[in-house]
């Protein structure tokens, strides 16, 4: 399920942002159908917010519960709509991290940019990865 979360993160305080999500995200920690949540962005929102210059950037671990097939297959969708697609994943940062689960083995062919996202360092790479390829 797709959620708004704008509000919830224009706090200053990291605890008060974690507590807002927890009570919009009523499936927090328990896994995610990655795909389903994608149809609906591209279903609801990619026509009217995205143009061939968007980049398209997913913060997840991948650990998607619903079938693989549609996580694909919107994700082939979104690439019609972006730029590029960039995938955050938190456990990458870890050392011994493969990303083997079906969601990944999913998302891997349809991303540009497979990069850690588990740190402020981590983050700060997104500058880079964003402006790969782009003419100044």
């Amino acid at each position: 399920m797709l959620h708004d979360v704008t509000d919830a993160l224009r706090t200053r305080k990291v605890a008060d942002a974690l507590g807002s999500l927890s009570k919009i995200v009523t499936c927090w920690s328990g896994g995610t159908k990655i795909g389903e949540s994608l149809s609906d962005f591209n279903r609801l929102h990619a026509k009217k917010s995205m143009s061939r210059d968007t980049f398209a950037i997913i913060l997840s671990d991948g650990w998607d519960t619903g079938e693989p097939d549609v996580l694909a297959a919107e994700l082939r969708a979104l690439r019609r709509r972006a730029k590029r697609i960039v995938w955050l994943n938190p456990l990458l940062g870890l050392h011994d991290y493969q990303p083997i689960t079906r969601g990944m083995a999913a998302v891997l062919p349809h991303a540009d940019v497979f990069a850690p996202g588990h740190s402020l360092k981590s983050l700060l790479e997104l500058e880079r990865h964003l402006t790969r390829g782009i003419a100044r």
